[in-house]
């Protein structure tokens, strides 16, 4: 009973920060329409015209955050999981050699598109889950699950940040941040007549002085962590392959899954314009292959789909895998 008890708080507590968060955007929304809009600014065409711009944007940015936080996280498909024999028979070994070829035995025999290694060149492998590990799919020890593409976990969400996330976030942090930039600049003038008069008793002064240092507050710390996230796409990477490479065939490389800046950005936000900038997924591929660039050597016969780095100069510079193929040359993602 205890333990269940225990669980639940902790389940609860996580919950925490998003309650946080939420209840900043709501009174945000009192303080600046309620407080500034309607009872503090006197002409009607800048009211008219700072709620029009306000709630599109509140909406943009809410959107986004509830599909960053309810979105579930996408999960390892069924045939990377070794069967309880397998399993049971791998903890028993304590011989890494054998324990290799076990793994490389049923990834074989499975026909697993998998390219990433461990430092023995081993398939990636998760005691806890029984799985072997698709490229760039990690554990995460809050979700309890092998998650695919996973960037972090990250609290203010309460969710795992990966394959089926990763543009909700991008776009949520990237909406906070320009609302707090709007708030901040069209909440200035006030700022500035309120506190050159002196702080005085009415609270609708409070609000808006408050708002002011809340929006600045919040979007100088949005400003680093969005623009991080913004390199991180545009590099196709995720924050653990940022600072623990992806091991390969050929060795350890940060940059194999880059397929140059553009195409980078298409695998996230997909190849429909009109829905770039909208919390729908858009994403490229499965989640559990990825195109690279880097010279896979293959030798044993891992991976289903074959790919290569072409070189600069090469005659074939089409980069392909499994959902697609890109050309590098001139920077346009091919037809199947």
């Amino acid at each position: 009973m205890a333990p269940t008890a225990i669980r639940l708080c902790c389940a609860a507590f996580r919950w925490t920060p998003v309650v946080f968060i939420s209840a900043i955007v709501v009174w945000s929304y009192y303080a600046y329409v309620i407080q500034m809009c309607i009872l503090t600014v006197d002409s009607v065409t800048e009211k008219v015209l700072y709620l029009l711009l306000y709630h599109p944007l509140l909406v943009m940015f809410v959107w986004s955050y509830g599909k960053t936080i309810f979105t579930p996280v996408g999960t390892v498909p069924k045939k990377f999981y070794l069967p309880h024999q397998d399993a049971d028979k791998l903890m028993r070994e304590t011989n890494e050699e054998a324990q290799k070829n076990i793994l490389i035995e049923f990834a074989r025999n499975s026909n697993l598109p998998v390219q990433n290694r461990t430092h023995s060149g081993a398939p990636r492998y998760c005691e806890k889950c029984r799985c072997i590990k698709p490229d760039r799919c990690h554990h995460c020890s809050v979700c309890g699950t092998c998650v695919l593409k996973m960037d972090h976990h990250c609290p203010w969400v309460n969710n795992c940040v990966g394959f089926t996330t990763y543009k909700f976030f991008v776009m949520f942090l990237g909406y906070a941040l320009v609302y707090c930039i709007y708030v901040a600049l069209t909440s200035l003038k006030y700022f500035i007549s309120f506190w050159s008069k002196g702080i005085n008793h009415n609270m609708g002064h409070f609000h808006v002085l408050f708002l002011f240092f809340v929006a600045v507050m919040f979007g100088i710390s949005l400003i680093s962590l969005f623009g991080y996230h913004i390199y991180l796409t545009v590099k196709n990477r995720s924050t653990l392959e940022s600072f623990r490479s992806p091991i390969f065939q050929s060795g350890p490389d940060k940059n194999g899954f880059s397929l140059g800046k553009y195409n980078n950005f298409i695998e996230i936000f997909g190849e429909n314009k009109k829905l770039w900038f909208i919390p729908v997924f858009t994403s490229s591929g499965d989640g559990v292959t990825y195109p690279t660039r880097t010279v896979d050597l293959d030798s044993d016969g891992l991976l289903a789909d074959r790919q290569r780095w072409m070189e600069e100069g090469d005659l074939d510079s089409n980069i392909t895998n499994g959902y697609g193929s890109y050309n590098r040359d001139s920077g346009v993602r091919l037809a199947y």
